[in-house]
C-alpha cells in the first residue's frame, strides 16, 4: 500500500512539474502575430524592445519595464512599405496624451532601415505610453503601454496557478488515501504487531 501511495505521488508531482516547465516556457517560441511587443494595423506591422543596459546587459523587454531608469526604445517597422512612409514616435507619462508630460517627441521622418531608436527617461514607476504614428494613406496608429517598475499580477498568477494546482491535487489524493478503509486498516495492523 505504501508502494503505490509513493507511486501515485511521484507520478503527481512529475506531472505538475512538467506542466510548470510547459507554462514557463511558453514565451520562448511565440508566432510574430502572438507576440505581445508586436502591433500590427491592417497589413502593417511594428516591433517595440526596450533595453537598460545599465542594468542588464542581455535584458530585452516590452511591455514591463523592470527598473526606472534611462532607457533604450527600439521600434522595428517590420513590414517594408512603412519604411516609405514618414514615421514619428511620441513618449509620454501616463496613459492620456493630452494630459501626460511627453518625455520624448520624434518629429515624423523616413527610417529607410526600419529602425527607429531612442532614449528616453523613464526615471517614475508607474504607466507610460508610445505613440507611433506613420503618415500612410490612411494614417496608421500603434500604441504600446508601459509599466515601469510595477508588479504584473497577470504574469505572477500565470507562473503561480500551475504549481498552485498541482499541490492541491496531491493533498487531495494523500487525504482519500488517509481517509480510505484500505489506509486505517493497515495503519491498525501496524499498531497491532508493534
Amino acid at each position: 500500500m505504501v508502494r503505490q501511495v509513493t507511486q501515485v505521488g511521484i507520478a503527481i508531482i512529475f506531472s505538475a512539474a512538467m506542466l510548470y516547465s510547459a507554462a514557463a516556457a511558453a514565451h520562448g517560441k511565440v508566432e510574430m502575430e502572438d507576440d505581445s511587443c508586436m502591433r500590427q494595423v491592417g497589413e502593417n506591422m511594428i516591433h517595440l524592445s526596450a533595453y537598460q543596459p545599465q542594468n542588464d546587459i542581455e535584458g530585452h523587454y516590452c511591455t514591463d519595464i523592470p527598473l526606472a531608469d534611462d532607457t533604450i526604445l527600439v521600434v522595428d517597422l517590420i513590414d517594408p512599405a512603412m519604411r516609405e512612409m514618414a514615421v514619428g514616435v511620441k513618449v509620454f507619462k501616463g496613459s492620456s496624451e493630452e494630459d501626460g508630460e511627453i518625455i520624448t517627441n520624434i518629429q515624423p521622418t523616413y527610417y529607410r532601415d526600419g529602425v527607429i531608436s531612442t532614449k528616453s527617461a523613464l526615471v517614475d514607476k508607474g504607466i507610460y505610453s508610445i505613440a507611433v504614428t506613420a503618415e500612410g494613406m490612411p494614417p496608421l496608429h500603434y500604441r504600446y503601454q508601459l509599466r515601469v517598475e510595477m508588479v504584473n499580477w497577470g504574469n505572477v498568477f500565470r507562473a503561480t496557478i500551475g504549481p498552485v494546482v498541482g499541490l492541491l491535487i496531491i493533498l487531495f489524493i494523500m487525504y482519500k488515501i488517509m481517509k480510505s478503509k484500505r489506509m486505517r486498516s493497515w495503519l491498525a495492523s501496524r499498531r497491532g504487531s508493534d
